[in-house]
């Protein structure tokens, strides 16, 4: 009995430290993955929400890169790390939905070894022509994919990313043949469409923005259902496939088995933090939509897009090397 008695007390004391522990989060800094380099997308994401973050909680955020396999390389990491609250990582479609359906493998399960804690931006995507090409608008590429098939090439950031997944999924779904030319990341694929070495590029509204401004390429359509700000009169994939939606969700993550507490307070601060007009401020001059969704609500996203990606990568036979 007395054995009994003096475990129950250390399993009350330490539980008591823990709640102290969780009552005082943060008191230290806050570590925040990515999975890529310096001076990308998901980088600049990261460092504007770490700054405004540090202001809604308390203390510092620090932003450490762990660029690799596509994002891979760091996701694979936090999944390792204690579900402490501080450690986080900021993880986009391409490394926490796609990667598990084409690459042969990946060191974790996007739905089980993560706690997902907010959603905070969405970023659709553009098919856009070369000012070198003939191609206008989405009737001229339809009719010219159907009258003489192969004809057509678009570019890609890559084969598996989802750029490629998107438009193979378009092409499939209204029996196009247009022929995929991966390029090694965005600024590759870029630099091909402006030289007009490929007529066709799917690719990121931040990537293309600058060379639409110039008038080097011009707008075919965009990936998203909804309407975009920047670019209202755009059409959408979905005005010929219903339906049809396809965009780069980021969101913030922990490791699996984070404190409910410790939850409700990052989300929180989160939640400000986005709010913040410094936020939407730093963000004004990208096509980055700010999306604010709650960790019940993200999850579900996830699970969804998890369902979306898996079909649209069997129909079209994608697999990396």
């Amino acid at each position: 009995m007395r054995i009994f008695l003096r475990y129950i007390i250390a399993c009350l004391c330490l539980a008591a430290g823990f709640n102290a522990t969780a009552d005082d989060y943060p008191s230290r800094p806050i570590r925040l993955l990515v999975g890529y380099v310096a001076g990308g997308g998901p980088d600049m994401i990261a460092r504007v929400l770490g700054n405004n973050l540090a202001h809604t909680i308390g203390q510092p955020v620090i932003i450490e890169n762990k660029p690799g396999a596509g994002g891979v390389l760091a996701t694979g990491l936090l999944a390792k790390l204690p579900p402490d609250g501080y450690n986080l990582l900021l993880g986009e479609t391409g490394q926490l939905v796609i990667a598990p359906f084409v690459n042969k493998s990946v060191p974790y399960h996007t739905l089980t070894d993560f706690t997902p804690v907010a959603k905070i931006t969405t970023d659709p995507m553009l098919l856009v022509a070369s000012s070198k090409s003939s191609i206008n608008t989405m009737e001229d590429l339809i009719r010219q994919a159907k009258a003489k098939p192969g004809s057509l090439s678009y570019g890609s950031s890559g084969i598996g990313t989802i750029h490629n997944i998107a438009m193979e999924a378009f092409k499939t779904s209204m029996g196009l043949d247009i022929v995929h030319v991966p390029y090694k990341g965005s600024g590759q694929s870029i630099t091909a469409a402006l030289s007009g070495e490929i007529p066709l590029l799917i690719t990121s509204i931040t990537a293309a923005g600058p060379h639409i401004r110039s008038g080097e390429l011009h707008i075919l359509a965009s990936t998203s259902a909804a309407p975009l700000p920047m670019y209202p009169d755009v059409p959408s994939f979905s005005k010929y496939i219903a339906g049809f939606d396809f965009s780069s969700e980021v969101g913030i993550l922990a490791p699996a088995g984070l404190p409910p507490d410790i939850l409700t307070k990052l989300t929180e601060s989160i939640k400000k933090a986005v709010q913040r007009p410094e936020f939407k401020e730093q963000l004004k001059d990208t096509s980055i939509a700010v999306t604010y969704s709650s960790p019940a609500e993200y999850s579900a996203s996830l699970r969804a897009n998890m369902e979306k990606f898996e079909k649209a990568v069997k129909a079209a036979k994608i697999q990396r090397e």
